[in-house]
């Protein structure tokens, strides 16, 4: 900078305008410039836990040897040269909306605090502690505010399935609120939506309970609050989510519109999948809907007992992407795209397709504690794919490029803070948004500038 514009610098606070104020509104003003700043209004969190092999689902390498390009062959989509794999028949002619981002990388290769990175775009912290853990996307938009009316700002989908694996289900970080405290965690929709017997928790009023007696209830529970003398975190957030639960409830149209999925037609239900994951696809494109600003889709563990669950590959790849994983997530995906396009959503909705990692290019290749079998794939952080869709991102485009094996990015690695950013800057969040803990500290949520070539 030269030395006249430091001096003019210094003296904008003769004006009333300080060097923060000053650089924080030419950020501003050059993000309200972009057409594609804020364009989306909520976002669909589409986790695939356990980490979907990137050469058997997007970014396939069919002149390969045969131990690393396994058994999968490429389809052509509708996007001219590109190609996906063709256990993803119904994705390949939705490829005019996707941006495939072949390039992730990042260097951990733990189930628990690989989840950290892709879901708050930071590192996970020593230790892992939940409070010392960053925020999800999700907690960081009802912090700012995001959402209105009745329903959480923030909601993530994860169905209680037999056999749940703790690391994934309860030891995954970055699935919370982290340092912004408990008020901002998610509401956790644990029921299975795909049962006739599919309810949210219990945000129905039983039958000798009226609204009356409810808003009695809030009194005094509001009143017994108030002779709390020293109010913490946990006790502030409780109060606010015991408030948040009593406009669900005496909200008739929050509850039964948002969470009935009876209403919506049997050829819609049937569309997404008639099984755990569909019909949380389904919920989420609901409560988007109601304007809930982000809500995360969990992959259910529909997995073989003690033999692989989620997308950990382990063993069975193969047998695993081709029979349970990739139809049910192809028809979801597809699914949920042209409903969101059909309703004149899909310009406004940002959906986000990914993993914590990818697998190993070989074949029964050793890369972590867990290892793999004969016919399966382990760990692999150093190459994987994510894909977006929708809210301002330009479709039918491939950003970064695989090595010969989707070992590597060749060109242009992406890291999660690069994805993370991008999203932020979809939903309208500024560059230099800041954040604050609970002991005040600052922190930017936004680490690097957005990935421009994937913004339409």
């Amino acid at each position: 900078m030269r030395r006249r514009e430091l001096l003019r610098l210094g003296g904008l606070g003769l004006f009333g305008m300080t060097m923060r104020e000053w650089v924080e509104g030419g950020a501003a003003r050059a993000a309200s410039s972009n057409p594609s700043f804020g364009r989306a209004k909520a976002c669909i969190f589409l986790f695939m836990w356990g980490g979907p092999g990137q050469h058997d689902t997007w970014d396939l390498k069919p002149d390969a040897p045969a131990e690393i390009r396994g058994e999968f062959k490429p389809i052509s989509t509708i996007t001219p040269g590109l190609q996906i794999c063709e256990h993803f028949p119904l994705l390949s002619k939705k490829t005019d909306k996707l941006c495939l981002i072949r390039s992730m990388t990042h260097g951990d290769v733990n189930h628990t605090s690989a989840t950290h990175f892709l879901l708050t775009g930071q590192p996970p912290p020593p230790g892992g502690a939940k409070r010392d853990q960053s925020p999800h996307l999700g907690a960081a938009l009802a912090k700012l505010g995001r959402g209105t009316g009745a329903l959480p700002p923030f909601v993530t989908m994860r169905p209680k399935m037999p056999g749940d694996v703790p690391r994934f289900v309860e030891q995954s970080q970055g699935q919370s609120a982290g340092w912004l405290g408990p008020k901002y965690d998610p509401l956790i929709i644990d029921a299975r939506p795909d049962l006739p017997d599919y309810r949210v928790a219990d945000l129905t009023l039983q039958g000798e309970l009226s609204i009356q007696r409810l808003h009695d209830r809030k009194r005094l529970l509001k009143k017994i609050n108030e002779r709390i003398e020293s109010l913490n975190a946990e006790v502030e957030a409780k109060s606010a989510n015991e408030q948040r639960a009593f406009e669900l409830l005496t909200s008739a149209a929050s509850q039964a519109d948002a969470f009935d999925l009876t209403r919506e037609p049997t050829k819609i239900r049937e569309r997404y999948g008639m099984n755990p994951h569909g019909q949380s696809v389904l919920q989420a494109r609901r409560l988007i809907e109601r304007n809930v600003p982000l809500v995360t889709v969990f992959w259910p563990n529909d997995g073989i007992k003690n033999v692989s669950v989620y997308w950990d590959t382990h063993s069975r790849n193969f047998i695993d992407h081709r029979k349970r994983l990739m139809p049910p997530a192809d028809q979801a995906f597809s699914a949920l795209l042209d409903d969101l396009e059909q309703r004149g959503m899909l310009d406004e909705t940002l959906v986000v397709w990914s993993g914590e990692f990818g697998r190993t290019p070989k074949v029964g290749q050793r890369n972590s504690d867990a290892g793999a079998g004969r016919d399966g794939r382990d760990h692999w952080p150093n190459c994987f794919t994510s894909v977006l869709a929708g809210g301002g991102v330009q479709g039918g485009s491939v950003y970064g490029r695989s090595d010969k094996h989707a070992a590597y990015p060749e060109s242009d690695p992406v890291a999660p803070e690069q994805l993370t950013s991008t999203i932020y800057h979809l939903l309208g969040v500024p560059a230099g948004q800041t954040l604050h803990d609970a002991s005040n500290r600052p922190h930017r949520i936004r680490t690097s500038p957005p990935l421009r070539a994937v913004l339409a």
